[in-house]
């Protein structure tokens, strides 16, 4: 079976083992302190930990007191990550996020400009009601997702790495807010849906944090550990069946490509990005699980988190009631029958 690997140099079989181990280990503390103080979301903490583990950013979809804000924070800890929040509102200017020049004087009198770096420099970002801010603020954060570095003044100014950002939506209150751009909902590697939680999850809730005293997270591994995680999963060999398996799906997804039934509902679909991510996540998952090498059940599991923001459906799908988890579940039957 042939596989794909990285440009990275790749270790050797016994190195690559001795890595993976180690790493199993970081993640199940990770795992195991995260479970400390949010309760029954196990697929949205996995999926935000896959996003992070791959390298990417992640977008919360959930209504309020769904814990999102406390994940978030409750990651940067425990990730041992240099965080910082914004609260994003109407007001809020690109600068506020990016940071900017200020004029200082010395002694002798005279002025120089100096840049004040703003809350995007930390390793991990929330961006808290992303879609509360306008277009132009939202847009500020494109350049910083995508090539790690802002401009300011026609100055290159690098962002610490590790970067993630971990922005978080409210799908219900739609008045006042601009809804994400195609461009930036494409630089988010997974949209993560948090639900409510279960009645046993509910219960430990309300015993938890109603108490005296809340459980509180260490830091258990550091900002470089956590790098050198996401190198090793770049360097998982990815089976050429995987491989199909996500250019199908991805492909299939698209109007034009022969498929009846996208071409009827899906007004456009996901680009090469969206089979990047794949790649990645599938990789991520499968050493989440223990696994050296991503499966199709992987690409399977996260087909939908990957592709439901970078697809939009037609007119006549959205009068039908279709929603783009439908299409979805339609494409990966497909990808399970072959």
């Amino acid at each position: 079976m042939g596989v794909i690997a990285s440009t990275e140099p790749l270790l050797d079989e016994k190195a690559v083992i001795a890595a993976a181990e180690k790493a199993l280990e970081e993640i199940a503390v990770v795992r195991q302190e995260v479970g400390k103080v949010i309760f029954g979301q196990e697929s949205v903490v996995e999926r935000t930990l896959l996003a992070i583990l791959s390298g990417g950013h992640a977008l919360l979809v959930g209504v309020p007191g769904l814990a999102k804000t406390k994940l978030v924070t409750t990651l940067g800890i425990v990730l041992g990550l240099d965080a910082s929040r914004v609260q994003f509102t109407p007001d809020l200017m690109p600068s506020d996020i990016l940071g900017s020049e200020v004029m200082d004087q010395d002694e002798t009198g005279r002025r120089s400009f100096r840049f004040v770096s703003g809350p995007i420099f930390t390793q991990l970002l929330m961006a808290d009601e992303i879609n509360r801010a306008s277009p132009r603020t939202q847009s500020a954060l494109l350049q910083a997702m995508q090539e790690y570095h802002v401009t300011v003044a026609g100055q290159r100014n690098d962002l610490p790495r590790p970067f993630h950002v971990l922005a978080t939506q409210n799908p219900l209150e739609q008045e006042g807010t601009y809804p994400l751009p195609e461009a930036q909902l494409d630089r988010f590697l997974l949209q993560v849906d948090v639900d409510y939680p279960s009645l046993a999850a509910e219960r430990q809730i309300l015993l938890e944090t109603t108490g005296t005293g809340e459980s509180e997270v260490r830091g258990v591994i550091t900002a470089r550990q956590l790098q050198e995680i996401q190198q090793l999963i770049r360097q998982m060999p990815v089976s050429d069946s995987v491989v199909d398996a996500i250019l199908t799906l991805v492909r299939s997804a698209r109007p034009g490509q022969g498929h009846a039934e996208t071409d009827r509902h899906v007004a456009w679909g996901p680009g090469p990005r969206a089979g990047q991510a794949l790649m990645l996540c599938a990789r991520a998952r499968a050493l989440f699980d223990g696994r050296l090498a991503p499966s199709i059940d992987d690409v399977v599991a996260l087909a939908e988190p990957v592709l439901q923001h970078r697809m939009a459906l037609t007119f006549a799908a959205r009068a039908e009631g279709m929603a783009v988890r439908d299409v979805i579940g339609g494409l990966v039957k497909t990808i399970r029958a072959s």
